[in-house]
């Protein structure tokens, strides 16, 4: 039985690949989950949430998505995406607006990400990171089966069983599920980090912030 004293602190990050937030609110917790070190040990878990679930599979240009959904203009897109650009350069991730110029559809990487989760929990944290910089920095189409299974490679998983599952309705069923759960809980903006499925964080927060709760829950919990 585990010590509840020495228990992980588990961790729901739920979030988008297509969310840039996201990106910013996953580096600022794995720098806060350094600086904390083994004296707060967690159990990361990456949890689904499509911001567009009616995305076509053609995807949408990116500047016209944004100006469409946000109700703003072209300029106010892209002095956005700058300042995107700048949070994420100071917490080490890099964004590439020029080259991330459509929105996909980003179902099939939660499939993955799943099915990833059920091998290895640091498998799917790599896989979480080779999307998003598969997405922002390269801009590359992480609906295209070819892309997911070659970043699903990439980090030492099974290339022919992930695309067996893109071939398939595989973990399509439970994704949807889980997304229904956390819509149901009143999760409507990502990302949305939950601790311990009790305390929650959301946005890109100050690696600061995640610092303080993670050395909180340490010694509280």
């Amino acid at each position: 039985m585990t010590d509840p004293a020495t228990a992980p602190i588990r961790i729901d990050f739920v979030s988008d690949v297509s969310c840039p937030w996201c990106a910013i609110g996953l580096q600022a917790l794995e720098q806060a989950l350094a600086r904390v070190g083994d004296a707060v040990p967690v159990e990361l878990h990456f949890q689904p949430f499509e911001l567009n679930p009616q995305m076509p599979n053609a995807g949408e240009d990116a500047v016209e998505h944004l100006t469409g959904k946000y109700g703003i203009s072209e300029a106010q897109a892209k002095q956005n995406g700058e300042a995107i650009r700048a949070r994420g350069a100071d917490l080490g991730f890099s964004f590439d607006m020029e080259r991330r110029r459509r929105v996909w559809n980003t179902f099939d990487a939660h499939r993955l990400l799943h099915w990833a989760e059920g091998i290895d929990l640091d498998r799917q944290r790599e896989l979480k990171h080779a999307l998003l910089r598969a997405y922002f920095t390269d801009g590359e189409n992480v609906s295209d089966p070819d892309t997911l299974v070659r970043l699903a490679t990439s980090v030492g998983l099974d290339g022919t069983r992930a695309r067996a599952i893109l071939s398939s309705g595989e973990y399509a069923a439970e994704v949807r599920e889980r997304e229904r759960d956390y819509t149901s809980q009143g999760i409507s903006a990502v990302p949305s980090v939950i601790f311990n499925n009790r305390h929650l964080i959301q946005g890109g927060q100050p690696v600061e912030m995640f610092e303080q709760a993670l050395r909180q829950l340490g010694t509280a919990e």
